[in-house]
């Protein structure tokens, strides 16, 4: 089973949350990254994810056995979008299910950070007044930011 996949279209999240489901897990916890309308004082009209799909699952996927072998959260899965994304739209979903909140909250920050760091998926942002820039997330979003 993989635990982190690239998706070229819309997520349904209901069927990821649902594979975390554990009678041992009293705790579940989630991120969900959107598509925002600003970035660093500039209006945002969309971007653009690129990625090279089987480096970056295989990244994804030792991200997320990394996590839970250094947490101990029961269960985790994380997808991330590719192609062309409007303002709103869901870019990055991450769920644990853990015995615990600390656990689940803990692993699921630690993955997030570490597939924003490490996974080579490309973000080219546009901007309202026409020009384009690609971005690597740690330019717009450092750890530790709350973006």
């Amino acid at each position: 089973m993989n635990r982190f996949s690239i998706a070229a279209g819309p997520v349904d999240v209901a069927p990821l949350r649902a594979r975390l489901l554990h009678e041992r897990a009293g705790a579940f916890a989630a991120f969900e990254g959107w598509v925002r309308n600003h970035n660093d004082g500039r209006p945002v009209a969309g971007l653009r994810y690129e990625a090279y799909v089987a480096l970056a699952e295989a990244e994804g996927e030792r991200i997320v056995r990394e996590a839970l072998e250094r947490f101990g959260a029961l269960d985790a899965c994380c997808v991330h979008r590719v192609g062309d994304l409007a303002i709103g739209e869901l870019a990055v979903w991450v769920g644990v299910s853990a015995a615990h909140r600390d656990v689940a909250f803990d692993t699921c920050r630690w993955i997030i950070d570490e597939v924003k760091s490490r996974v080579p998926i490309w973000k080219h942002e546009r901007y309202l007044d026409g020009q384009a820039d690609w971005l690597h997330p740690r330019q717009t979003h450092p750890a530790g930011s709350g973006d």
